[in-house]
């Protein structure tokens, strides 16, 4: 009885093991469009399809180059505080992102050399944006975790 408990219990781990998907986006880009079709609805999309697989889809996103701006809380104290395109859709992300972040379980990591050289202070970020050290780690980091990576830029 012993064995059949232990063969089961092995052969239930290596099926869930497989149910289970990593990614890690390299999000660079600033541009509007790009951020809406590939974070905001994108990942959703694809956390659907896994979810219909019945496999679990793990994501997470490294912040860097032009993206650190769709993730300000408060964008008076920053450079971006004349951007209208992110004025105006400020609100909206801020709703998407937190869905993101609290239903969906995306992991969010903003890179640190970038943020000081944006002038932000991690206080004018979202609470879900967990500060690393740079990109490079952080992409290491989850590369070395077996997330896949997919780079969004442009």
């Amino acid at each position: 009885m012993k064995k059949l408990f232990l063969l089961l219990t092995l052969f239930t781990s290596l099926i869930a093991g497989e149910s289970v998907k990593k990614v890690v986006f390299d999000l660079t880009t600033g541009d509007p469009a790009v951020f809406e079709k590939k974070v905001l609805s994108g990942i959703v999309r694809q956390k659907i399809y896994y979810e219909g697989k019945l496999q679990e889809l793990k994501v997470a996103v490294v912040i860097h180059g032009d993206a650190y701006k769709f993730f300000v809380k408060n964008l008076q104290n920053t450079e971006y505080k004349d951007d209208k395109v992110l004025l105006e859709k400020h609100d909206e992300y801020m709703k998407r992102l937190t869905t993101l972040a609290d239903t969906y379980e995306v992991s969010i990591y903003m890179c640190d050399v970038g943020r000081n050289k944006h002038k932000l202070a991690t206080k004018d970020l979202y609470d879900f944006v967990e500060i690393i050290p740079n990109s490079t780690i952080g992409l290491i980091e989850q590369q070395n975790e077996g997330y896949a990576y997919v780079p969004i830029a442009h």
